[in-house]
């Protein structure tokens, strides 16, 4: 089978801890032919199908050369026996844009994961509002003086924008309220833009822990991301350090509530992060830790997504 990866060029990725270059590895090794674009690859010909310029790519086993690639040729995505949509955030106009475009491709017959109806219809910071009980104290909203209740109300509290990845534009405000009009104008933008606002969880101090949830059902191994210093955020962008564990009996019982509802919105994988016994964001973008969990654990992440990307495939329709 032919795979398309629709990601962020290859040259940034960091091959000992990127999840697509797994999924890559993983894929090719059972034989399976990898191509690569970027989003801005793929176009739209009126009359026509949705096409990208792509290059067909063989993966070396080496750390620094570590693809080889022919040139590049133009092809139809439902030519490919799968499109995995893995760009990062942001999630920006041109994301959303993307994913009208890969809806066309599976028009055409293109077999794209995760959905891109899934993706664009699953924001990932408001979708835990879905879930009231598995979530904390949270509000989202435009108004200043919503945000200072609820500062009223829980004292310590987290804002952040809801737009925002990896950490970025999160602040923590304590019971003296120091710097939060400050705060407010800065993400609510007078008004333009919306704010989520939780009480703060003192438990991120054991970790944010990404729960990855895999065709419907949860891997047995999270990755705690642990603030370090005087930093409140665990992302590992943000310098967290990652720490492989099993999963809690509440991390189970997330997963699995979560897990088959996400599977049958066409989400085949999605990442649940997890602060003490509260869901805080569901990511699916583009969601990450495979390799971690392998390198600490020797739960082959990348094995258990490609056994359920073929599983999928199997289960449609023959073309």
């Amino acid at each position: 089978m032919q795979i398309l990866f629709i990601a962020d060029p290859l040259a940034s990725f960091k091959i000992y801890k990127d999840t697509t270059f797994a999924m890559m590895r993983e894929a090719q090794r059972r034989g399976h032919t990898i191509t690569v674009c970027g989003p801005q690859d793929v176009s739209w010909v009126r009359g026509g199908k949705v096409t990208a310029r792509v290059r067909d790519i063989v993966l070396t086993g080496h750390p620094q050369d570590w693809y080889t690639e022919q040139p590049v040729r133009s092809a139809v995505l439902a030519d490919f026996g799968a499109v995995l949509m893995r760009k990062d955030p942001p999630f920006d106009s041109e994301y959303f844009y993307a994913t009208h475009m890969l809806e066309q491709a599976e028009r055409d017959g293109a077999r794209v994961f995760n959905k891109p109806r899934a993706l664009r219809d699953h924001p990932e910071k408001l979708a835990i509002m879905e879930f009231p009980q598995f979530i904390g104290p949270t509000l989202v909203t435009r108004d200043p003086a919503d945000i200072r209740s609820f500062h009223a109300e829980h004292k310590d509290i987290i804002l952040k924008p809801l737009d925002g990845m990896g950490g970025m534009g999160i602040f923590r405000v304590g019971p003296d309220g120091m710097n939060l009009g400050s705060i407010i104008e800065t993400l609510n933008k007078d008004g333009a833009e919306s704010v989520m606002v939780q009480k703060f969880l003192p438990q991120i101090s054991e970790g944010d822990k990404r729960v990855l949830v895999i065709g419907g059902k949860p891997v047995p191994f999270c990755l705690a991301r642990i603030p370090q210093g005087t930093e409140v955020r665990g992302n590992l962008a943000a310098g967290g350090k990652g720490v492989a564990r099993p999963l809690s009996e509440r991390d189970w019982e997330i997963g699995n509530a979560l897990g088959p509802i996400l599977q049958e919105r066409g989400l085949l994988l999605a990442g649940v992060d997890v602060i003490g016994d509260c869901v805080t964001e569901i990511n699916v973008t583009s969601p990450t830790c495979f390799q971690e969990i392998f390198d600490q654990t020797g739960c082959d992440v990348a094995a258990l997504f490609i056994d359920a990307l073929e599983a999928a495939l199997a289960a449609l329709p023959v073309r």
